[in-house]
């Protein structure tokens, strides 16, 4: 026989087969294993030698005397010492079963239901592509009217089965002993694992579907339902080298498969389906339509099984990083701009997670108040998590500024003419401004909450990007979190998750620290803020409010001015933004240039 340069494999099993003969990609010899069993030995035995296939060293009785396998598992059978079995390692620890096993099995009546198929039942299987071999293989019985699938365990008996009504696959029962019907030990063939070692092996959603590959020869095991490959422990298959993971074609099913391909990684290779094929479709239904060509089809699919990756393919990277750039020209992007030109100017609208830090009753929450509402007056999706105001308090504030005015004016009721039409004006865009605004003061909120309020509002409005509001930092739930700097970092990650996976922009009020003299005019820099180091790490804009008035004089009457200063930046250079003036009473903000300059 010719054997590729340096193929132990195909070495070890020269040596240790009769008459061996073949090329490159396989060889026949005499079964060492038939005789005993007694079959004729001569020429049964096929062991697959495709250096560069997924099945390279794979090895089948075709009179399937005794199960296939790779060759740890050969020498397992034949006696030969593992030490002198390519691939071997000595100081690998083997995978101990934890279950406790019962002295009583269900073996005899397994064997009584063996064999009891009607024709018709034989005529079904043989159109899904399992013939009479596959079912003797795994023992598939009929009870006259369930078949019968035996669940064999580790240690080569059967504890339970499932009885499945034929064509209708939700007309199921199990039966034998109930410690065995939970999802841990719902893996059918199961001894299969152990037999490929250092090889690959199909993992299938449905047992018919592992039978038609076993009638092609393939090491294969199942599960009953896609939903049990959740439950799957991974360490399972530590020694198996590729998975190829075979399920119908449904969400369903390919939710499944990605969270257990997530937790076992690079080995696993599902099974891609073409598009245009029907919900649910299986690999038994593929044998229907293809006949003949059942082999070549599944064939083409084993070649075409990628291995799974937790990354975006090359090519669909480059066209997301094409259609985010397309939306970054578009429209929706650019109207994400607080109505503030200078603002707008040195910042270029709201992008990204924008800090703003604020000395106590500076007006942090009324500044933000008015850049979200009028946002969502332009019809920019804004949610509010507000855990200082109280949801009440907000509209009133913005009915006040929209109407012009005042809080006392609006509680009285009394209005003229005048006040009264802009009173309903403002009413009404107010009324208006709740399609697109929508204020959260649940204090039990979650990174996972937030992201179903984000899809929400996206799906609610149609829109592509969405403006959150947080006021403030240091009041979000730290649930879970032993520190609450640890818990504030902690959220300031889950923002950045959230900013590039949902098109969120955000502005988050943050609390300052005092300075060295305890107040709160020190020259602003990163480290006026309280209580995170993160910041400086994760804002993509950190800016601070500093009052120029004393926040705690009862002097309405004097001119009060608020610089807002750029302390750090991603993309622009730091420095004073503008003054914004109280416009007292109607709790709002005017903008105003200034002409100082920051000293770095």
């Amino acid at each position: 026989m010719v054997t590729e340069l340096n193929d132990s494999v195909a070495e070890f099993y020269q040596r240790n087969l009769v008459n061996a003969r073949g090329e490159k990609k396989h060889l026949t010899a005499d079964c060492p294993f038939c005789h005993e069993r007694g079959f004729d030995p001569h020429d049964r035995l096929v062991v697959f030698l495709k250096k560069s296939g997924f099945f390279h060293g794979y090895f089948r009785c075709l009179n399937n005397c005794v199960p296939g396998g790779f060759p740890l598992w050969f020498a397992k059978l034949s006696g030969i010492d593992l030490a002198k079995v390519p691939g071997y390692d000595p100081d690998r620890e083997p995978i101990l079963s934890t279950a406790d096993y019962p002295s009583a099995n269900r073996n005899l009546e397994i064997q009584s239901y063996e064999g009891n198929f009607t024709e018709p039942l034989l005529d079904r299987f043989s159109e899904k592509g399992i013939g009479q071999d596959a079912l003797s293989q795994l023992h598939v019985g009929f009870n006259g009217r369930y078949i019968v699938f035996p669940y064999f365990q580790e240690d080569g008996n059967c504890y339970a089965a499932r009885c499945v009504f034929p064509d209708r696959q939700d007309d199921y029962f199990w039966h034998g002993n109930e410690q065995f019907f939970s999802e841990e030990y719902q893996i059918f063939n199961v001894e299969d694992i152990n037999r490929c070692e250092n090889g690959s092996l199909f993992l299938c959603e449905g047992e018919e579907t592992l039978l038609a590959l076993k009638q092609l020869g393939y090491p294969a095991v199942a599960v009953p339902d896609s939903h049990v490959l959740e439950s799957i422990d991974p360490q399972r298959f530590a020694f198996i080298k590729t998975l190829f993971l075979v399920t119908s074609n449904s969400a369903e099913a390919e939710a499944s498969m990605r969270k257990l391909a997530a937790r076992i990684g690079y080995k696993v290779r599902p099974f891609r389906w073409p598009v245009g094929l029907a919900k649910d479709y299986t690999l038994c239904q593929l044998a229907k339509d293809k006949g003949k060509q059942f082999r070549a089809a599944v064939s083409a699919l084993i070649q075409g099984a990628r291995a799974f990756s937790p990354f975006t393919t090359p090519s669909r990277e480059y066209a997301h990083f094409q259609e985010q750039l397309s939306m970054e020209g578009g429209s929706s992007y650019m109207a994400l701009r607080t109505g503030f030109p200078l603002f707008d100017d040195a910042l270029d609208g709201v992008h990204g997670i924008n800090v703003v830090g604020g000395a106590p009753k500076s007006g942090k929450s009324t500044f933000l108040i008015q850049i979200a509402t009028d946002m969502a007056l332009r019809n920019i999706p804004v949610l509010y998590y507000d855990f200082e105001n109280g949801r009440q308090k907000l509209y009133h504030r913005t009915l006040c500024r929209l109407s012009q005015l005042s809080s006392e004016a609006i509680r009285k009721g009394s209005f003229s003419p005048d006040e009264a039409a802009r009173y309903r004006g403002a009413c009404e865009r107010l009324q208006e401004m709740l399609q697109f605004f929508r204020v959260i003061n649940d204090r039990q909120v979650t990174p996972e909450i937030m992201r179903r309020h984000i899809d929400f509002i996206h799906h609610e409005t149609h829109s592509d990007y969405t403006i959150v509001v947080i006021d403030s930092l240091h009041k979000l739930p730290f649930k879970d979190f032993s520190e609450r700097r640890t818990g504030i970092d902690a959220w300031l990650r889950q923002m950045e998750s959230i900013r590039d996976e949902l098109n969120v922009s955000f502005l988050v009020i943050s609390e300052l620290s005092r300075g060295d003299g305890k107040s709160y005019k020190e020259t602003p820099h990163l480290g006026v803020f309280k209580g995170s180091g993160d910041i400086e790490y994760s804002a993509d804009n950190a800016m601070v409010l500093y009052p120029d008035w004393d926040p705690l004089s009862s002097v309405t009457e004097q001119r009060r001015r608020n610089k807002l200063w750029l302390v750090a930046s991603r993309e622009h250079s730091p420095g004073l933004i503008a003054e914004y003036e109280v416009d007292y009473p109607y709790w709002g903000f005017i903008e105003r240039q200034s002409g100082g300059k920051y000293n770095e």
